[in-house]
C-alpha cells in the first residue's frame, strides 16, 4: 500500500476503537470484578492490569502509556513509556486506570470501573503519577465560566450566576479527603450542596455533563493526575470546561516531570492542554454505578456495561455485552 492510500491515525483509530477498545476495558473489569467484596485492593488492581495489558499489545498499534497509574502506592500498574500492541499500526497515546476506585472494588461498593483512553501519538498529557489540582463544569456555559485560580466562593457565583439560579441551587463534587476540609467549608459558606465520594473522580468529573440526571454541576479538589487526563479525553467528547494543573511540589517530582517535558511546573492546563487530537475513552463498569452497570456473572453469561465516548465525532455509545465464552477472560 502507498503511503497515498495508508488511512491516517485518526481512521485508524476510529476502525480499532469501537469493538475493539471495548474489549480492553471488558477484560480488565470482568478480571477485577471476579474479586470484588474480597478486601484486596492489590489483587483486584492487578487482576485489572494483566487482563488490560494482554488485550492492548493484541491491538494493530504502537503505543506507549503516557499516562500510567499506581506509583504513588507501589500497585501493580502500567508503566508510564511502556509500549503496548503488536506495533504494526499507528502511534498512540494511551492513558489508563485499569481498576478506578480499588477500595470501591474491594469492597464491593458503587462506581469502580475500567477506564482508558487513547489518542494520536503526542496529544495527550505526558505527566509523571502526580496529584492534580482540577475544576470542571459540565457544556453550555460561556467561556472562562469558573477558573482553577479564582476561590471556590467565586467560581460557585460565577457558576450560579451563568446558570441563573442562585447558589443554594449549585451542587459540587468533592473528594473525600482530609485536604478538603477548607475546600467544603467554603463551598458551604455560599450555600452550595457538597456531595462527597471516596474515590472514582473520572466519573466524577463526567457528572457534571449531565446534571438533570447526577445532580452536579461542578468538580472542585486535588486528584490523581491520570484521573484527569482520562476525565479530560471524556469531556472533550461530551462538552464542558476543565483545567488542571500539577502538584509538583518536592525536587523528585520536579525532576521527573521535567524528563517528560514539563518545563513549567506551575502551567495550567486547559482542556485541550490534557488532551487534544481525535481522543477515544472506553469505561466498563465492575461495581454498579451512576455511568455504567457492573459486571453481572450468570451461569452461562458474562454481562458488561461499557461506555465509549469520541472526541471526533462528539458520539458516546453505549455497550451492553452478553458474553457466553468465557474461556475468553481468562489470562493465557
Amino acid at each position: 500500500m502507498s503511503d497515498a492510500k495508508k488511512p491516517g491515525p485518526s481512521q485508524v483509530i476510529e476502525r480499532i476503537l469501537t469493538l475493539e477498545l471495548v474489549r480492553v476495558t471488558e477484560r480488565a473489569a470482568v478480571a477485577a470484578a471476579r474479586l470484588r467484596g474480597q478486601g484486596n485492593e492489590k489483587a483486584a488492581d492487578q487482576a485489572a492490569v494483566d487482563a488490560m495489558r494482554r488485550e492492548l499489545n493484541r491491538l494493530p498499534i504502537d503505543g506507549t502509556v503516557v499516562i500510567g497509574e499506581g506509583e504513588r502506592d507501589e500497585a501493580p500498574m502500567l508503566f508510564i513509556g511502556e509500549t503496548l500492541g503488536n506495533g504494526s499500526g499507528p502511534k498512540v497515546d494511551i492513558a489508563v486506570d485499569p481498576l478506578e476506585g480499588t477500595t470501591l472494588c474491594a469492597k464491593d461498593m458503587p462506581g469502580s470501573v475500567a477506564v482508558m483512553a487513547m489518542a494520536e501519538g503526542g496529544t495527550l498529557l505526558a505527566a509523571p503519577d502526580v496529584y492534580m489540582h482540577k475544576i470542571a463544569i459540565g457544556p453550555g456555559y460561556p467561556a472562562g465560566t469558573v477558573h482553577l485560580d479564582a476561590s471556590p466562593e467565586e467560581n460557585i457565583h460565577a457558576l450560579a450566576k451563568a446558570k441563573g439560579v442562585p447558589p443554594s441551587e449549585i451542587t459540587a463534587l468533592v473528594l473525600d479527603r482530609p485536604r478538603h476540609t477548607d475546600l467544603i467549608a467554603a463551598i458551604r459558606r455560599t450555600g452550595a450542596g457538597v456531595r462527597l465520594i471516596s474515590d472514582g473522580d473520572v466519573a466524577g468529573v463526567i457528572f457534571t455533563t449531565m446534571p438533570e440526571e447526577t445532580g452536579i454541576d461542578i468538580y472542585l479538589g486535588i486528584g490523581a493526575a491520570p484521573e484527569g487526563v482520562l476525565a479530560a479525553g471524556a469531556l472533550r467528547c461530551i462538552g464542558g470546561q476543565m483545567q488542571g494543573r500539577l502538584i509538583l511540589d518536592t525536587e523528585e517530582k520536579r525532576d521527573r516531570a521535567a524528563k517528560m517535558g514539563v518545563a513549567d511546573p506551575n502551567r495550567l492546563y486547559s482542556l485541550e492542554d490534557l488532551a487534544r487530537g481525535d481522543v477515544v475513552v472506553a469505561m466498563t463498569g465492575v461495581t454498579d454505578g451512576a455511568l455504567v452497570k457492573g459486571v453481572k456473572f450468570g451461569r452461562s453469561t458474562i454481562r458488561t456495561e461499557t461506555v465509549v465516548y469520541r472526541s471526533h465525532t462528539g458520539t458516546v455509545r453505549r455497550i451492553e455485552a452478553e458474553h457466553r465464552d468465557f474461556d475468553k477472560f481468562h489470562l493465557k
